[in-house]
């Protein structure tokens, strides 16, 4: 199997309000996220890529226009944890790039959330 990810950055705030009052991150903050996409294939395309790097652009611009100093509680649907912003970014990708197997989002530099579809 070959696999080859990108990553991607962008800044936004949060605020998780159904968090107990005392819990930080029931408090207006923000992040600098890390987002990482992976994709995989049994065999290489005519070219000799998984997909070539290029053609995840369309993912930069995603997260420029739509999450970038945004407030993600304006630009999200329910609790918008890293774990929410994993499955987000997958399904877009997915919908996009067959080859996509997952995504990684980092909210700090000690801490990830993934996403991957479960295998039957």
């Amino acid at each position: 199997m070959f696999k080859i990810s990108k990553e991607f950055h962008f800044s936004a705030s949060h605020q998780l309000g159904h968090l107990p009052a005392d819990h930080q991150c029931a408090r207006l903050h923000g992040h600098n996220y890390i987002v990482v996409v992976e994709l995989t294939a049994e065999a290489l395309n005519r070219d000799g890529f998984v997909r070539d790097y290029h053609e995840l652009a369309p993912l930069k611009t995603y997260i420029d226009t739509h999450f970038d100093h945004r407030h993600l509680n304006d630009v999200m649907e329910g609790p918008s944890t890293a774990e929410a912003l994993a499955k987000h970014f997958f399904d877009w990708c997915k919908a996009r790039w067959h080859e996509t197997s997952s995504v990684k989002v980092s909210e700090t530099p000690k801490t990830w959330a993934q996403y991957s579809p479960v295998r039957p």
